[in-house]
C-alpha cells in the first residue's frame, strides 16, 4: 500500500480498495491486529491518518467482555493525527493539518447538545436516547487504534494542534485529561477547597491536576504505589494517603481534623472507593464519580444520612468537541499541565497485542502507552 500523506489521495492496490492495519475486537479476551479497507468518508466527515494513539482503561473493559461492542469493531478513542481527506462540506480545515479529536464526538445539533450535555449525544429512538451516545469511536463506530480513522461531524470535533506541541504532549487531551479535569469541574471545586482524589491512575492524576487548576488549596491523593504517589505530588497533591497502610477514610478525616473534604473524586470504579469517597464528605459536600463500574453500586445508609445529608453525587462522561479540545490544548501550550510523564511505554501498532497484554495486566509500572502506526 502506498499512502501519500496530507494530499487526500490514497492509491489503490491490485485488489481494489487500499487497506490498513487495525486493532479489532474478535470476542471477549481477544483483540487482534488485522486488516480492513481504508474507509470512505461522507460530506461532513474527515479521514485522519493516525500518528499517535493509546489504550484506555475502557478498552480493557471491552477486551474482558465487561462492556459489549460489536465483533469486528476497531477499538480506541484517543486519536492524534493528520487530516488525510476532507468531506465535501467541511470548512475551516485543510488536508495535511495536524489535529486531534476528542474521544466523545458530538454532532453539535442533537437534543443532548442543545441541552448542553453533548457527551450524551445519542440517537433518539422510541425507547429514548442511548446513554453515552456521544462516545462513538471504538464503541459504535470504528476507532483510533488503526492507521486511519473517520472523524464524524469534523467541523464540530477536529481541533488543530499547535506546531510547537508534540504528539505525546497532546495525547492525553482527547480523553484522559478531559475526563480527569471534568471530575474537578463537575464537582464544583472552588478556590480554597479541600479535595480527595481516590486512585492515581492516569485519570486520577489528571483529576488531581484539574483540582489544582480549579483552585483547591489542599489535595489529598489516595494511592499505594510509590511511583504514582510521586507522580501525584508532581500533579499537585499536597497529602498522600496510602490505603495499604491505613484506612483511607480514617486517614482523610485525620488530615482534615474531622471536617471532611469539600469534593471527593472517585477515579477507579469500585464499590469500596465509591463508598469511601462518600464517607469523607463534609456536610453538603460533593462526590464526583469518574470511575467505570462493572457491577451495581450500593449507597450505604449511614454516609448518605438516609438521603438527608445535603450531599451531591455527580457523574461525568468525558467532554468532547473542538472547543473542549481547544481549551485543553491551550492548557498544555501554556505550560500549566505537562502530561508527557504519563506515557511510560511505547509500541508500534504492529505490537498492539503485546501492548494490550502489558496494559491490561498493569505490569512494569505502566500508566499509559503510546501507539504509533
Amino acid at each position: 500500500m502506498n499512502v501519500q500523506a496530507g494530499t487526500g489521495f490514497v492509491e489503490r492496490n491490485r485488489a481494489g480498495a487500499a487497506r490498513m492495519k487495525a486493532a479489532i475486537f474478535v470476542e471477549p479476551g481477544r483483540i487482534v491486529l488485522d486488516e480492513k479497507p481504508i474507509p470512505d468518508i461522507g460530506p461532513l466527515d474527515a479521514l485522519m491518518r493516525i500518528t499517535t494513539t493509546t489504550i484506555c482503561g475502557t478498552d480493557t473493559h471491552i477486551l474482558k467482555g465487561e462492556y459489549p461492542v460489536a465483533r469486528g469493531l476497531t477499538i480506541g478513542h484517543e486519536p492524534v493525527g493528520i487530516i488525510e481527506k476532507l468531506g465535501s462540506a467541511v470548512e475551516g480545515f485543510r488536508e495535511g493539518q495536524r489535529v486531534i479529536a476528542g474521544a466523545i464526538t458530538p454532532s453539535g445539533y442533537s437534543n443532548a447538545c442543545m441541552c448542553g450535555c453533548s457527551s450524551q449525544d445519542g440517537p433518539g429512538t422510541k425507547h429514548g436516547f442511548k446513554p453515552m451516545g456521544g462516545w462513538r469511536f471504538g464503541n459504535t463506530i470504528d476507532g483510533a487504534q488503526a492507521e486511519y480513522l473517520v472523524v464524524p461531524d469534523a467541523m464540530t470535533n477536529l481541533a488543530p494542534v499547535p506546531d510547537q506541541l508534540t504528539d505525546e504532549q497532546v495525547l492525553m487531551c482527547p480523553d484522559i485529561m478531559s475526563t480527569g479535569f471534568s471530575g474537578a469541574e463537575s464537582g464544583g471545586v472552588r478556590i480554597g477547597d479541600t479535595v480527595a482524589v481516590f486512585a492515581q491512575g492516569p485519570i486520577g492524576l489528571c483529576a488531581t491536576a484539574g483540582a489544582r487548576l480549579m483552585g483547591a488549596t489542599r489535595i489529598i491523593a489516595v494511592e499505594s504505589i510509590p511511583a504514582r504517589q510521586e507522580m501525584a505530588r508532581s500533579m499537585g497533591a499536597d497529602e498522600i494517603v496510602d490505603f495499604s497502610k491505613e484506612d483511607p477514610v480514617e486517614g482523610i478525616m485525620r488530615i482534615t481534623d474531622g471536617r471532611g473534604v469539600d469534593v471527593a473524586i472517585e477515579a477507579l470504579g469500585r464499590q469500596a472507593t465509591f463508598e469511601a469517597a462518600l464517607r469523607v464528605l463534609r456536610p453538603g459536600g460533593t462526590l464526583s464519580s469518574l470511575g467505570v463500574y462493572s457491577d451495581d453500586l450500593r449507597i450505604p445508609l449511614g454516609p448518605f444520612v438516609s438521603g438527608l445529608g445535603d450531599n451531591k453525587i455527580v457523574t461525568t462522561l468525558c467532554p468532547g468537541g473542538k472547543e473542549r479540545m481547544r481549551r485543553l490544548l491551550d492548557v498544555v501550550a501554556s505550560g500549566r499541565m505537562d502530561a508527557r510523564a504519563l506515557v511510560t511505554h511505547r509500541f508500534k501498532l504492529a505490537e498492539i497485542e503485546a501492548a494490550y497484554d502489558l496494559f491490561s495486566n498493569q505490569r512494569d509500572g505502566v500508566l499509559k502507552v503510546a501507539i504509533t502506526p
